[in-house]
């Protein structure tokens, strides 16, 4: 029986959707996402022999949403199912907290490799797909909220940082840039649903709204690369980081090695362009 994948396979995902080859170890022991690979052959082809002709990637992260969440809550769910073409079943790192998680998502790296193996972050001074990006002459771009994990352990990259204090400015950041269309890789993070977690329960009446405009987000992310990307191949992720469970204090917590914070759900939007050849 295959293992579920973890998050390392995030890393190798990107790459291969972007045309990246690099020469590091661990290029040939992680693998990426093939669902997402295959789809995106099927939708965009190939613009030379095994290089996909994907030129866009933009990555939504929303921080604690668990795939018995999904499970347990269609209805909340039914927006971003009708725009997404895929998913797919993954696991977090352990422990399933935030800068261990993301650490592992973008560089491809299990904790004990890249060096975070708990809730603190250093700057991480292992290789991860954001400067491999700048290096093939990519635009990278990283939207967050501050302070927050993705804003501290990714600094020192030659990439763009747009840093705000709520994660409102973040999204509304991150559509002005799907506008501007300077960009080939965009990450944007959202803390707001594992904030109410923490203090409201997961199934809170404060968390769901939050968890509802996460989704909401997404929707609004599909529609301005409908809109604004039409010369370019894109695949839009959904990539929450780990799930969360019920607890006394904190109200609602993520850190065990449990199912409820273990198992999450990814999932994949596919927008063909219109490109001139």
């Amino acid at each position: 029986m295959n293992k579920k994948m973890n998050l390392t396979a995030v890393r190798p995902t990107i790459e291969a959707l972007l045309g990246l080859k690099t020469t590091r170890e661990t290029d040939y022991t992680v693998r990426p996402v093939e669902k997402v690979l295959t789809m995106a052959k099927l939708k965009f082809g190939e613009r030379e022999q095994r290089v996909i002709d994907c030129d866009r990637v933009f990555i939504y992260n929303p921080d604690a949403i668990g795939e018995w969440m999904v499970e347990k809550h269609p209805e909340i769910f039914d927006p971003l199912m009708k725009k997404v073409d895929l998913s797919e079943n993954l696991s977090s790192m352990f422990p399933p907290v935030t800068p261990v998680c993301f650490a592992s998502m973008y560089s491809g790296l299990e904790p004990e490799q890249h060096g975070i193996m708990k809730y603190e972050k250093p700057v991480l001074k292992v290789n991860t797909v954001f400067e491999d990006l700048a290096a093939a002459g990519k635009k990278v771009a990283i939207v967050c909220t501050a302070g927050d994990s993705i804003a501290e352990i990714f600094k020192e990259r030659p990439i763009d940082y747009f840093i705000y204090d709520d994660h409102n400015l973040c999204n509304l950041k991150a559509l002005e840039l799907i506008e501007q269309d300077n960009h080939d890789l965009i990450v944007l993070y959202n803390g707001n649903y594992d904030w109410a977690i923490h203090r409201f329960r997961p199934e809170g009446r404060r968390s769901l709204k939050e968890l509802r405009a996460n989704i909401e987000t997404y929707c609004k992310l599909c529609d301005a690369i409908q809109k604004y990307w039409k010369a370019h191949n894109t695949v839009l992720f959904f990539s929450p980081d780990h799930g969360c469970h019920n607890s006394i204090l904190p109200p609602g917590n993520h850190g065990k090695n449990i199912p409820k914070d273990m198992n999450i759900r990814h999932f994949y939007s596919f927008f063909a362009g219109k490109k001139d050849y």
